[in-house]
């Protein structure tokens, strides 16, 4: 038998999800076994087969951003998870959330509309079992992206922000490019280079490594 003691306060689980490999992640409590589904942007039978393997119960759904990739399918998950609450993005990224039918149809993927049971604003927290994630506003991929981030795991769900060796695309409505690396430098670097984090798109990665290595925000990209 594993010892409850010896396990992280958080595990998490990556699953890819659309045409895009999005990267839906099932995040959760060791503790409680309680677990969020973080960005489900489709896919949804496959992230229920996932939850089902990590034999945890999903309690609510968090959403970094309104993006077809990342929210289409939040509200029919919601829904076959018997109701649970969808937390996020910021209220500024309701254009994104209404028009999710539209760009599902452009993109060939299902896009449900609706409006979250919570929007999200810097200073609030998210609880998934007896974790607390702190929440942060970081514009510039979209107005109303946020992050959440676990102090005591060093641990951040970063969205579309950041990528392993890449940043966020800042062309489409709402996106400004300075304004994201605005976010990167202030709103994550401070979490400390020795965080983990799980980007919306590819491998996770640490800021050290990033700092390092990222060619759009390493320390000497920008001091250039």
């Amino acid at each position: 038998m594993v010892d409850a003691s010896q396990q992280p306060p958080l595990r998490a689980a990556i699953v890819p999800v659309t045409p895009l490999q999005q990267n839906c992640s099932i995040v959760w409590c060791t503790a409680t076994m309680k677990a969020a589904v973080v960005d489900p942007g489709g896919d949804i039978d496959k992230i229920q087969d996932a939850i089902r393997r990590a034999g945890v119960t999903v309690e609510k759904i968090l959403l970094t951003h309104g993006h077809i990739d990342h929210a289409g399918e939040a509200k029919p998950l919601a829904e076959a998870l018997g109701g649970v609450p969808i937390e996020g993005p910021h209220e500024a990224d309701r254009f994104w959330l209404a028009r999710l039918d539209e760009d599902g149809r452009n993109y060939g993927i299902r896009g449900v509309v609706f409006e979250p049971d919570r929007w999200l604003v810097e200073g609030d927290t998210v609880t998934i079992g007896d974790l607390v994630l702190n929440v942060y506003e970081t514009p510039g991929h979209t107005e109303g992206h946020v992050i959440f981030h676990h102090p005591a795991s060093s641990f951040a769900l970063v969205g579309d922000v950041l990528f392993q060796g890449s940043v966020g695309r800042s062309d489409m409505p709402g996106g400004n490019h300075q304004v994201l690396i605005r976010s990167i430098v202030e709103k994550l670097w401070p979490l400390g280079p020795q965080t983990a984090f799980i980007p919306g798109h590819g491998p996770a990665s640490t800021f050290a490594h990033e700092r390092a290595h990222n060619m759009f925000v390493s320390d000497r990209a920008l001091a250039a």
